[in-house]
């Protein structure tokens, strides 16, 4: 069962009315999937920032962590979560992204509505658990809480990854940057030519999930819709770039953030 959940998670187009974030969400059922990713080692996050609340657009509020560029700004920066939520690593990495992005607003979203996992079968359940209209409510409503002027980048990795590309769909013309980290891309032609923005698009090669024929799907399905693509590659596995993953590879990693950031800055024409 779960071996045929893998395939058609990866290589087949969603069902009618299936989101690809949902599509990707169902590889939690995956053994191998799952016993890839080891829980995460204890850390706490001490430096700046904080958490906010905003109202959503389903009549609820959400949760995020927001670090506020030193210099009044309408560019913003939403960071969406691994699988684990957002917890203290995902701020730590929203407040690297600050640091190297001054003059951008960096907003880490919580998808999970407070809830954050410790372990993989906890981090499966609540990826499972996302409901896609809430998810969307959540960030329909950053994208409100930035403002009617905001210019929007969007980063995220695994199953924030598709939510990262969700995201600039949702932003329409305030999209300006996505990247997504070996996340489930988004299939539908029609839903993609409305993207007012290009992607960067983080691949590695042995990964068994967001495999080759995914990209390469992606690829044509970017083609098609007539927008940009720039797919980087690494010979690493899914997560080489969470230091909490035995897969992890540093210097892989560095380099996929130092392209990330390049690229934002690039496409937030910042100085």
């Amino acid at each position: 069962m779960a071996s045929a959940q893998t395939s058609m998670s990866c290589c087949t187009k969603p069902a009618a009315g299936q989101n690809a974030t949902e599509v990707f969400a169902m590889l939690a059922s995956n053994e191998d999937f799952s016993g890839g990713h080891d829980a995460p080692l204890p850390f706490t996050y001490a430096g700046e920032g904080s958490m906010i609340e905003f109202k959503t657009t389903d009549g609820q509020t959400g949760k995020a962590f927001e670090i506020k560029s030193n210099t009044k700004s309408d560019k913003y920066l939403l960071v969406i979560h691994e699988w684990w939520g957002l917890n203290d690593y995902i701020k730590q990495e929203a407040a690297r992204f600050a640091k190297e992005l001054p003059g951008v607003n960096v907003i880490a979203l919580d998808l999970y509505d407070g809830q954050v996992a410790t372990d993989a079968d906890q981090a499966g359940k609540l990826m499972q658990g996302v409901k896609t209209e809430r998810a969307q409510a959540i960030i329909k409503g950053a994208l409100q809480y930035a403002g009617p002027n905001a210019q929007i980048a969007s980063i995220g990795w695994c199953f924030g990854g598709g939510w990262s590309i969700q995201t600039a769909l949702l932003a329409g013309s305030k999209a300006k940057a996505c990247v997504a980290y070996y996340g489930m891309p988004e299939k539908d032609v029609a839903k993609l030519k409305t993207l007012n923005t290009s992607v960067l698009f983080v691949f590695a090669k042995q990964d068994k999930w967001i495999n080759q024929e995914v990209v390469d799907q992606f690829r044509k399905d970017m083609a098609a819709a007539k927008k940009d693509l720039t797919v980087k590659t690494y010979d690493a596995d899914h997560a080489f770039a969470n230091p909490s993953n035995p897969k992890y590879n540093k210097p892989f990693a560095d380099d996929a953030h130092a392209a990330s950031v390049a690229y934002i800055k690039k496409n937030l024409k910042l100085k």
